[in-house]
């Protein structure tokens, strides 16, 4: 194989399940796979919708290198102040002109003499209307390709179609795109035509006895009385979801992706 990096993206951590198992798994995680850099969505770590200071800084401290998020990322108004000060805490870029924080970095590769780009986008089907992801990506991919080829984008979206969208928009522009924020892990990770690793939804850190992390009794009673409930974080059958991916450094390109999920879950008794 040519000189690659490798990238270990945690996906979606919610709340102080997701946290939990990071502290327990992670390090032997790292140990196992190797990655050269670690990037995690936390925009749902504190208490299912919204991350502080705090978390951001326990993350780096367990070895994250980057932390990207989406339409949550805003839910804890503490965050603002602080999303000014720290560029390795993204939040997607294509929010409008004024809000707080940064939607891309350029970042270097620990014990490489290289430079890696990580951009946080959000879709707008079934989210709110924000800027249009897709000419703010070419507004993004311009400047970055100034200083690095090597680029992951954490697109956080609710719609699979506008996921799959970006993903044929951004092959051949980007090296690796996942898809957040439905916690689901979706089985189409793959290599797309013209280089560009993929996957639809790297799934969620958190509790699996759940409704996407939410309590199941709760999530059960909102769609069967069609009535706002109080949000309730869930615990119990915690996993680590997520994805692997190996970059060739020459030619910017995903050689090989594959998704993570650990514990497994079990499909047979």
């Amino acid at each position: 194989m040519a000189d690659s990096i490798r990238v270990l993206f945690i996906s979606d951590i919610v709340g102080t399940p997701g946290i939990q198992i990071l502290d327990t798994l992670l390090a032997s995680l790292l140990q196992k796979h190797k990655p050269n850099f670690v990037v995690a969505n936390g925009e749902n770590s504190h208490e299912g919708m919204g991350i502080n200071e705090e978390i951001v800084k326990h993350l780096y401290s367990i070895g994250v290198n980057v932390i990207t998020g989406g339409n949550h990322s805003f839910d804890k108004w503490k965050i603002l102040p602080y999303m000014k000060s720290d560029k390795n805490l993204l939040r997607p870029l294509n929010y409008p002109k004024g809000v707080n924080g940064y939607g891309y970095g350029i970042y270097d590769v620990p014990g490489k003499n290289i430079k890696i780009a990580v951009l946080n986008l959000q879709g707008r089907t079934f989210l709110p209307s924000i800027d249009d992801p897709f000419r703010t990506a070419d507004w993004a991919l311009d400047r970055i390709k100034e200083e690095t080829s090597l680029i992951f984008v954490d697109f956080h979206a609710e719609a699979t179609a506008e996921k799959v969208a970006m993903g044929w928009y951004l092959d051949g522009k980007a090296s690796v795109m996942v898809g957040t924020h439905t916690h689901i892990p979706t089985n189409d990770a793959r290599i797309m035509p013209r280089g560009m690793g993929y996957i639809t939804d790297a799934g969620m850190t958190g509790s699996f006895n759940s409704v996407i992390g939410m309590d199941k009794d709760t999530a059960l009673r909102r769609f069967m009385l069609s009535t706002p409930q109080k949000y309730q974080s869930a615990n119990g059958d915690n996993r680590i979801c997520g994805v692997i991916a190996d970059i060739d450094i020459e030619k910017a390109t995903c050689v090989h992706i594959e998704p993570l999920i650990y514990p497994s879950f079990p499909t047979s008794k």
